[in-house]
């Protein structure tokens, strides 16, 4: 089945480590023949939440949320990359995330999570699963963290251990099967 998967990272920050997380995540999708849409807050600039996209008239939104709007609606699943800070999520990715809502509904989303730590961001996670749920994306069950960031790639963005491979093998197996089965259901039709 033919999917496009959202790559959604959330950090604006000048020396963000993260970011060869979520590249390395859109390298294992594009390996597998998935359409990828990279989000970058430093790319896709909003304002701070005023109003969402579907309170402007059609045709009226900022072109940067009509850019975002028309990808996220191509999008068969959303795989969220956060940071964690303060034991949550980074800002700039809960703006974008609320400014927009029908377009995640009846799509998985899949949390992978990075911190210079040794949890790899697990704290931020459990924020975001509510986050997620309630803009109608629920997250699949599994988690992949990024511990210690910083030192966890080498330089051809592969994972220094060989657990980070087997177990981004099994995040992404886990998220393709969801995507593949929520898109299977929303040809069918979606319950309201």
């Amino acid at each position: 089945m033919e999917l496009t998967l959202s790559i959604v990272y959330g950090s604006v920050r000048t020396a963000r480590k993260g970011i060869l997380a979520a590249r390395f995540l859109e390298k294992k999708l594009k390996e597998r023949n998935i359409r990828t849409h990279f989000i970058d807050p430093m790319e896709y600039r909003l304002p701070l939440l005023d109003k969402m996209y579907k309170e402007y008239s059609p045709g009226t939104a900022p072109d940067v949320m009509e850019k975002l709007a028309s990808l996220f609606k191509e999008s068969d699943g959303f795989l969220i990359v956060t940071g964690e800070y303060n034991n949550s999520i980074p800002p700039a990715l809960k703006n974008l995330l609320d400014h927009f809502q029908t377009e995640y509904f009846f799509k998985p989303s899949a949390i992978a999570s990075y911190s210079a730590g040794s949890f790899g961001g697990a704290r931020s996670s459990v924020h975001l699963r509510i986050i997620l749920g309630e803009l109608g994306m629920p997250a699949i069950s599994s988690i992949l963290p990024f511990p210690v960031i910083g030192s966890y790639f080498d330089n051809d963005l592969n994972p220094k251990n060989e657990k980070g491979l087997a177990s981004t093998k099994r995040f992404i197996d886990e998220f393709i099967w969801y995507a593949e089965a929520y898109k299977s259901q929303r040809n069918k039709g979606i319950p309201y």
